[in-house]
């Protein structure tokens, strides 16, 4: 038994039993793949996978059983190695942080900029795609962090933590008549093509269960999941726009009019998650308490333990 079989067995799980995808994640050959998966079978006596012909079609179900050994097993081996790296040299390593555009965009900067002066010689690797991917990254150990307003806490595998609480803003061009209330309602924007986010994103969620509740039918002709290119269209006079409220802030140079939304839509919560059962590297705790400084490693450890 070698490592090489137990990443076999992992990925072709992973990668929905496509051996050619695996073959191209583990940089070898598909008949090297195949090669691997059938020696531990051999050894251990049982087939991992169902198959029609030579093709594989899904978990046997020892196979479903040996599959979660094995991927406590890698997650032990990455540990092991984290752990030598943090004891070799503390201040190296590259920290790879899985996030969204909003938070990558507006909330991340500053705490980034902090995190280089203490950590210089740690390299910052932030990917930003959809909360789905997000927590896969996570969980597959492509990222050691993931940021994202919805999905982190659905995931059993993810330890999550609660950062920080906002609210959506609308938004519209100068001149607009809904600047003339005093006070916006739900019926009030339900008179105007909505531009917002994609399902999803953003805290989407809360705005759909907003009207549904209302039983009010909206006129949604654009979403997106950037909430710079959502003010652009805004600003083209395409639409009204429901935008996070830390995007629009900063804002002021585009002709864009903000208007105070808190009271129609639910609260929204950004969280940050780990792998449950990930070993940490010190500088990983720091940019963690940067995100979310009322956070202390006592409480990310305290976590970590009661989700084991």
């Amino acid at each position: 038994m070698n490592f090489q079989q137990l990443r076999s067995i992992r990925e072709t799980a992973r990668c929905g039993y496509n051996l050619t995808e695996v073959a191209n994640v583990l940089f070898t050959s598909q008949p090297g793949v195949s090669r691997q998966i059938r020696e531990l079978e051999e050894e251990l006596g049982v087939d991992i996978f169902e198959r029609n012909g030579k093709r594989l079609t899904g978990l046997t179900d020892p196979g479903r059983g040996i599959l979660q050994i094995i991927d406590r097993l890698l997650l032990e081996a990455e540990n092991l190695q984290r752990a030598s790296q943090e004891y070799a040299g503390q201040e190296i390593g590259t920290l790879a942080v899985a996030t969204t555009h909003t938070q990558a965009r507006y909330m991340l900067p500053k705490v980034v900029q902090v995190f280089r002066k203490e950590f210089p010689k740690v390299r910052i690797a932030l990917q930003q795609s959809t909360p789905e991917h997000i927590a896969e990254w996570v969980l597959s150990g492509k990222a050691d962090i993931g940021i994202a307003t919805e999905g982190l806490s659905q995931f059993e595998d993810l330890v999550s933590f609660p950062c920080y609480r906002w609210h959506h803003s609308v938004v519209v061009p100068d001149g607009h008549p809904l600047l003339e209330k005093k006070l916006i309602t739900l019926a009030d924007l339900a008179q105007y093509s909505l531009i917002t986010y994609d399902l999803g994103f953003t805290g989407r969620g809360h705005i759909d269960d907003a009207f549904k509740k209302a039983d009010i039918t909206t006129d949604i002709v654009l979403t997106a999941m950037d909430s710079d290119v959502i003010q652009q269209y805004v600003s083209l006079d395409l639409g009204v726009g429901i935008v996070a409220s830390m995007a629009v802030k900063q804002n002021g140079s585009n002709g864009l009019k903000v208007i105070d939304a808190s009271h129609l839509f639910a609260e929204n919560v950004t969280r940050l998650a780990v792998r449950r059962g990930a070993y940490l590297r010190q500088y990983a705790y720091d940019f963690i308490q940067q995100f979310a400084p009322e956070l202390s490693r006592a409480d990310i450890d305290e976590a970590m333990k009661a989700h084991a």
